[in-house]
């Protein structure tokens, strides 16, 4: 690919790696995690399941076998971050809920388990402002699909 993924491309990438080509399924996972947080603005999805590849080694996604590489869930909204009590950036960009940090969201924790259930693989669960959403995607270019909802907090 050159330049940065259009959304097709990564949806295409994102079925491929963590849905088994199964558009159902992602649908499913988009619809799970909008009826359980409503008050978010927007979802995405970022990380090794958009780009094929992990950060910090450049391996592929899935190098160390069938579902071992997670999913980065990011809750889009100012809303979403009453749900967590750890920080990166207090009240503004949260720690993921994961297996590192399982004990930050516990609302969370069953739509977390969910999720895993579905895809058979980890799934960590952000909370982030629009703004700090929009400044990693947009500024930074890290590459991200939008599960649903837009980012509109600028």
């Amino acid at each position: 690919m050159t330049g940065p993924p259009h959304d097709a491309e990564k949806l295409n990438c994102v079925l491929k790696l963590a849905f088994n080509d199964d558009r159902s399924m992602y649908d499913e996972f988009c619809g799970l995690v909008q009826r359980a947080v409503p008050e978010a603005h927007a979802a995405v999805l970022r990380g090794s399941a958009i780009t094929g590849t992990r950060f910090a080694d450049g391996s592929p996604f899935d190098a160390d076998g069938p579902g071992t590489s997670d999913l980065d869930l990011t809750l889009v909204g100012a809303e979403v971050l009453r749900y967590y009590t750890a920080f990166w950036i207090p009240g503004m960009h949260s720690k993921p809920l994961s297996d590192d940090d399982p004990d930050i969201a516990p609302e969370l924790t069953p739509l977390r388990q969910q999720l895993m259930d579905m895809v058979r693989r980890p799934v960590n669960i952000q909370g982030t402002r629009d703004w700090v959403q929009h400044f990693r995607g947009d500024i930074m270019n890290q590459p991200y699909l939008t599960l649903f909802g837009t980012i509109q907090e600028l």
